[in-house]
């Protein structure tokens, strides 16, 4: 089974994520931040990768934290039920298309973490999330699930939009990339020899 489960405790925050990557989507995220929480149920419905999230933070001083501290774990979490990474496919794209937005993600499982990030809103609030929290979550998914994420708007209009493509571009990403390959069974998807 690949799942995993990670405890992240700070002074700013207390986290619990656990994730199955071979899920349904099945979701149960508690984070106190609304529209994060949405967010993160697209991230698992579209991912296929069951995800159980509780958080606590010092929401009395702003989301930051818990937002940033959420994308430490599941990126920790990735990481550990991923294993050796053996008979994966280990890439993954897609372009998706919502409404006014369409939003292009590409990523390597490759444990050379790199965040490219063209995506700009024209808000800087969604209801009182600061989508500057966006790119936050990525950088701290991708640096600490050791994977090369492109993300790129291509079109867009409305906020909430905008960031709803992008969360479920990198799910739809990251479901093809985890998922096995039934032509590498068992095998490392690197000439190198490790990821």
């Amino acid at each position: 089974m690949r799942e995993a489960t990670i405890t992240r405790t700070t002074a700013e925050t207390q986290i619990e994520v656990a994730l199955n990557l071979d899920g349904t989507g099945v979701y149960d995220n508690q984070t106190g931040v609304g529209f994060f929480d949405h967010m993160l149920d697209q991230l698992s419905r579209h991912s296929l990768i069951d995800l159980t999230i509780r958080a606590k933070g010092d929401l009395h001083v702003d989301d930051h934290h818990t937002v940033e501290d959420t994308g430490i774990a599941i990126g920790q979490a990735l990481t550990r039920a991923l294993g050796d990474k053996k008979g994966i496919r280990r890439y993954g794209s897609f372009l998706l298309a919502m409404d006014d937005s369409l939003v292009r993600a590409a990523l390597d499982l490759s444990a050379r973490p790199f965040l490219v990030w063209n995506v700009d809103f024209p808000t800087e609030k969604i209801g009182g999330f600061d989508t500057q929290l966006v790119r936050e979550f990525f950088q701290a998914l991708s640096t600490h699930g050791g994977m090369t994420l492109h993300v790129d708007r291509i079109h867009g209009i409305n906020s909430h939009h905008i960031a709803e493509a992008a969360f479920k571009a990198v799910a739809r990403a990251l479901r093809e990339a985890v998922e096995p390959d039934p032509r590498m069974a068992g095998v490392l998807p690197s000439t190198k020899g490790a990821l």
